[in-house]
């Protein structure tokens, strides 16, 4: 299309008992913006839902699904690239019983299972901790009953130990156990020594167990424990397993349906209401509003109020204090270039939308800079695999389309070129057999970029190139410039559209620059008179202020005096003439990464080839480079040309008319998106 969809601000009278379908239509089929307002208010019924949500969640978490375990509900936004759920209903009270029983057994799986895991934990570090006695004939009751001496059991190192034993002599008595652990004994007169020097050691204390009986009997008593609690654990999560698989899908679809009905809830919490009805509005693209009003009576049984209103028709756009928001409908292959527009800016709301543009040249200029069939038919292989991939690269659908385009567009170029994979032989015979049957002559390449000795004239072929690289300046430039006069006219900004560097003015400037440029390049001759074409549109963009003042009858005023104004006058005129040959040049860019590309292909090619022939290190080396430098020219390359093409769009096209951006529409859809 050649301009935004028209929208139209619809006001809505719905009574209560119809409100939550008309929700429910509306987030589904994602029609409607919701103006900007405040924060819906917080009231029971939003509170119950949020709680409920919080438990499926909860139960979700517990039981592992992955599959939409990190899934939230999205009220709205702007990503329209995110799946939306459209097979939810609102839930009933028996559903709302289903909820809650199945989040209490959830819960109570929950519990029992961490209940088993901690018992389970506490009985392994009470087998731990007596391994360290398990050679040791003793009762843990008997240390109680020796009063008369000070015991210290910890860990120490086993190099530390004789140092121990040889300072303190026979007035304790240290026993090794395992793990590292020992067990000192000694008088309790003997205890400041004993501790004055475990300090001085690095000695880990720990607390001797507080069991009855010996290692032995309680060490066969704990592995009993263990097994028990081993089965009882086993046993919950089988019941855990037979949970899932029974009620999982459940357990999903209440979460989707609840989640819904807690952003219904908050939706309606923002309308104004009565104590039967609600009354609401919103944005609504005019090729749809008559199915929508009719699909919305048809669900309210004729039971809703409907009124409609164009744009300039509603008091805060006349005002200026909302715009009217933009909505687009393009063709599969235009609307993957609306990333591009968007990243940079949405258009006015009325304006040319040059998303068509965009992606014209956007896949023309790739194609031209990244001719290599090989190389291009990787980014399309990418491109279709990214667009019929699984949900793990759904985030990058919105690129696989770009790709697939600029991937046939470099795959045409790089035939033309003669190059697949910067092997340039495996198109000589499909290129000698095209140029003999259109020219009589057959050559090894349709499109000679690579200037080469042994074919005559390649430099002025190289040269035919960059004009015709520079020829698509021309056009974008001028397109870009035609776009701001006809936007211009459309907000009655004439002045502006007619006398700026970038109205009328600078077109005709630009243009009769271009012919001269042409004629002389021709052999013509440049005339007095081709002056004139070139001042007089500078003096209408100088005096241009002047000139429509007087023509609207207003007066004109130099508030800085003849010496200033004639000064920002000549400034004008250098950054007229300054920007508009840089804007043309810059296009000399996609010649020189052209350019580069072949060189880059061409050393590649230059060694694989050298090296084949040299025998099996030869050829493993041929096969290295080839593959190394095929993949750096795919990710390096191709992400380098990427940019210089966006870099084109954006100040040599976009900044002719993106002047003032406008809002891209947000319509309130229900929609899942990633945590």
């Amino acid at each position: 299309m050649l301009f935004p969809r028209r929208m139209k601000y619809v006001e809505f009278v719905v009574l209560k008992n119809d409100m939550d379908a008309v929700i429910e239509y509306l987030g589904k089929k994602s029609e409607i913006q919701f103006p900007e307002e405040e924060k819906s208010a917080v009231n029971q019924t939003v509170l119950s839902i949020k709680n409920l949500v919080e438990r499926l969640k909860s139960a979700s978490d517990y039981l592992n699904d992955s599959a939409f375990g990190n899934e939230k509900a999205v009220n709205s936004g702007n990503n329209i690239n995110n799946q939306i759920e459209e097979d939810f209903s609102i839930p009933s009270e028996t559903e709302k019983t289903l909820a809650e029983n199945l989040c209490s057994f959830a819960q109570d799986l929950k519990d029992r299972e961490e209940s088993a895991t901690h018992e389970l934990q506490r009985i392994q570090e009470s087998i731990n901790e007596l391994k360290v006695f398990s050679d040791m004939n003793v009762q843990f009751s008997d240390f109680e009953d020796i009063s008369y001496l000070t015991l210290r059991f910890g860990r120490l190192d086993p190099d530390e130990l004789n140092k121990l034993r040889k300072n303190l002599g026979d007035r304790v008595a240290v026993i090794p156990l395992k793990d590292n652990c020992i067990l000192a004994a000694t008088s309790k007169k003997g205890r400041f020594a004993l501790d004055a020097q475990l300090s001085q050691l690095p000695f880990e204390p720990a607390k001797i167990p507080e069991m009855c009986g010996s290692p032995e009997e309680i060490m066969a008593n704990l592995r009993e424990q263990s097994i028990a609690g081993e089965e009882k654990l086993n046993k919950i999560k089988n019941e855990k397993d037979a949970f899932i698989k029974k009620c999982m899908p459940d357990i999903k679809k209440l979460l989707i349906s609840w989640r819904c009905a807690l952003t219904i809830e908050e939706i309606k919490a923002r309308f104004k209401a009565t104590e039967r009805m609600y009354n609401f509005s919103g944005w609504i693209p005019a090729d749809i509003v008559k199915k929508t009003v009719k699909d919305l009576s048809q669900i309210t049984e004729g039971r809703i109020a409907v009124n409609a209103f164009k744009p300039y028709e509603v008091p805060s756009i006349r005002s200026g204090k909302e715009k009217v928001p933009v909505a687009m409908k393009h063709s599969a292959f235009v609307k993957g270039f609306e990333g591009v527009v968007f990243s940079y800016g949405a258009p006015m709301y009325g304006t040319i939308d040059p998303t068509a543009l965009v992606a014209f040249f956007f896949t023309i200029m790739f194609g031209i800079m990244f001719g290599d069939m090989g190389q291009a038919f990787v980014l399309l292989l990418t491109g279709f695999i990214i667009k019929h991939s699984s949900k793990k690269l759904v985030r990058f659908r919105k690129f696989s389309t770009p790709l697939i385009s600029v991937g046939i567009a470099s795959m045409i170029m790089g035939f033309l070129s003669g190059s697949v994979f910067a092997n340039e032989t495996l198109l000589i015979a499909p290129a000698r057999a095209i140029t003999e049957f259109f020219t009589g002559e057959p050559r090894d390449r349709i499109l000679q970029i690579l200037p080469m000795a042994e074919h005559g004239g390649s430099i002025i072929k190289l040269l035919y190139f960059f004009a015709f690289t520079v020829a698509i300046g021309v056009v974008i430039n001028s397109l870009g410039l035609i776009i701001n006069i006809v936007n211009r006219c459309m907000f009655k900004k004439y002045e502006q559209a007619f006398f700026s560097k970038t109205g009328l003015a600078g077109l005709l400037m630009f243009w009769y620059a271009v012919f001269i440029a042409v004629k002389l390049i021709a052999g013509g001759k440049f005339y007095k008179l081709d002056i004139l074409g070139i001042c007089i549109p500078l003096f209408f963009i100088v005096f241009g202020h002047v000139i429509w003042r007087f023509f609207t009858g207003r007066k004109f005023h130099m508030e800085s005096g003849l010496f200033a104004f004639m000064m920002e006058g000549f400034v004008e005129i250098l950054d007229t003439v300054s920007s508009y040959i840089s804007n043309t040049a810059s296009f000399l860019r996609v010649g020189a990464f052209a350019l580069a590309h072949a060189v880059f292909s061409f050393i590649i090619f230059f060694f694989t080839d050298s090296l084949t022939g040299s025998g099996t290190a030869g050829a493993f080396s041929a096969a290295l480079i080839m593959i190394v430098g095929n993949a750096i020219i795919i990710t390096l390359e191709g992400l380098i040309v990427a940019i210089q093409v966006m870099r084109l769009q954006y100040y040599e096209f976009f900044n002719k008319f993106f002047v003032e951006t406008g809002v891209e529409f947000a319509p309130f859809r229900f929609q899942h998106k990633e945590l």
